[in-house]
């Protein structure tokens, strides 16, 4: 059995792009060994990551609207808040977010 010590150090950081490549209020997809992923960048130049597909009907949320610190599912108008995947009230479900940094302009996301 693993430690919490030895299962951080398996995570890493992986550049994913710069600040700049990702519009304001879009989003720019990175492709992984996971599937794909959606970097976000809101009006305050906050960067969220999540896992491309809607916790719906697995749309590309990439493709949606962002607003505040949310995106609007471009198929059915889910909204999915952008800090944790987790689609707002009254629905419901989840997609994967994945933590990111940003350092000298660049856009890390922590890996599994």
């Amino acid at each position: 059995m693993e430690t919490a010590a030895e299962a951080l150090q398996m995570e890493r950081w992986v550049r994913a792009c710069r600040i700049e490549d990702i519009p304001r209020l879009g989003a720019r997809v990175v492709k992984s060994a996971h599937g794909d992923i959606a970097v976000f960048r809101n009006a305050e130049d906050e960067v969220f990551a999540l896992a491309d597909r809607c916790p719906h009907k697995g749309g590309p949320l990439s493709q949606g609207i962002v607003f505040g610190r949310r995106v609007a599912c471009p198929l059915h108008g889910w909204n999915v808040a952008l800090d944790d995947g987790r689609a707002v009230a009254p629905d419901e479900g989840c997609t994967l977010s994945y933590p990111v940094k940003i350092e000298a302009g660049c856009v890390f996301i922590q890996m599994p």
